[in-house]
């Protein structure tokens, strides 16, 4: 009776690896597919007309940010994200445009429709904090970097400042430059770890299992290593 037992919780150890196994590797080839989709044809054009002064570099490099935004809401178990950049928020916006191309990656990338949810900064609003400071956590570990105490930006919330983007919203990745600035605005990269816009920090660190980065890296500007700030 005793080697029955055994023998079933054997079974069952085995079985629940398998499970996790064949979890991890379908979101190995879901972040490979995100990372190597080829976008439509024009989109980036799209994204010229609508954002006149940005070249083809510049379009390239947003289009980077938005495949780090997709990688950071598969990552997190398609649990909510909000976007954090107003010239990624474009280029996505575009892209769902191109209905079927859009429905057939969401599709393949998570298995379910992204629906679009305007960009956002830290505010009053508990859900969409919640949904940045994951995005914030995931975009900092796909970059190698500590997302509690950051050295430098993600290349999702460095990229309207690193554009120049009007309306966009511009980061630093240590608090202590933006307080020295005597309110002259942007948000501040250390605020993500922070209770003080809701009372929580929900959304930070969902995973625990996992390193937060060592908060240096190569990385050359606002390639994979992130981007100063």
């Amino acid at each position: 009776m005793i080697a029955f037992w055994i023998s079933l919780l054997v079974i069952l150890l085995l079985s629940g690896l398998l499970l996790y196994v064949r979890h991890k590797w379908v979101e190995l080839r879901r972040a490979d597919f995100v990372r190597q989709m080829p976008f439509p044809v024009g989109l980036l054009e799209r994204l010229e007309k609508r954002r006149p002064g940005l070249t083809r570099k510049d379009t390239a490099l947003v289009s980077r940010a938005l495949r780090q935004f997709f990688l950071a809401h598969l990552r997190s178990g398609r649990r909510f994200v909000s976007m954090p950049s107003q010239v990624v928020d474009d280029l996505w916006h575009e892209f769902i445009l191109y209905t079927r191309d859009y429905q057939r990656f969401c599709k393949h990338a998570f298995g379910q429709f992204l629906h679009h949810t305007p960009a956002v900064a830290l505010g009053k609003e508990h859900h969409s904090n919640e949904g940045l400071r994951r995005v914030w956590w995931y975009a900092c570990r796909e970059d190698n970097i500590n997302p509690r105490h950051p050295s430098r930006l993600p290349l999702l919330f460095a990229i309207d400042a690193k554009l120049k983007i009007q309306d966009g919203f511009f980061y630093l990745a240590r608090c202590e430059k933006l307080r020295d600035r005597d309110g002259g605005g942007g948000h501040c990269g250390g605020d993500f770890s922070s209770t003080s816009f809701d009372g929580t920090t929900d959304g930070f660190g969902d995973d625990f299992g996992v390193g937060d980065g060592d908060g240096s890296g190569g990385g050359d500007g606002c390639g994979g290593g992130g981007c100063g700030g």
